[in-house]
């Protein structure tokens, strides 16, 4: 007889289950973490809109709503909107482009541009409130 050397076709099957069977487990898994991480880009630009609105703001005693005055450059894929600026306080929403209908909100003040609600509704001043 010959020497057949290989691998046969269950065996060939058996690895292709136990691999779907890996995928299965670990995508969700990615997921999870890759949405993780277009939160934590969001909370970031936000943190950043608020040191860059107190140094506009020690410059000029009002907050501004125009991301270029403050030198404000959000993270890619990250659209932050200043919903309302004005002496007493700033709101803020940030919404990633991967993310629909979920974002980040945080708010400054007493102002009547604070009070607004966005979309992560943050209940505190300074907090940064996402939706899940």
């Amino acid at each position: 007889m010959r020497d057949k050397k290989g691998f046969t076709l269950i065996e060939l099957l058996i690895v292709v289950v136990i691999i779907g069977i890996l995928a299965a487990i670990a995508i969700p898994k990615f997921s999870s973490t890759r949405e993780k991480a277009y939160f934590s880009s969001m909370k970031s630009d936000l943190k950043n809109l608020a040191s860059q609105q107190e140094i506009y703001y020690s410059d000029n005693y009002t907050y501004s709503t125009s991301q270029t005055n403050l030198g404000y450059v959000s993270t890619d894929g990250v659209t932050v909107t200043i919903a309302g600026a004005d002496t007493d306080g700033w709101n803020a929403n940030a919404v990633h482009a991967a993310m629909s209908g979920e974002g980040c909100n945080i708010y400054y003040g007493s102002g009547t541009a604070a009070a607004a609600s966005g979309v992560g509704g943050a209940s505190q001043a300074g907090e940064i409130a996402c939706t899940d």
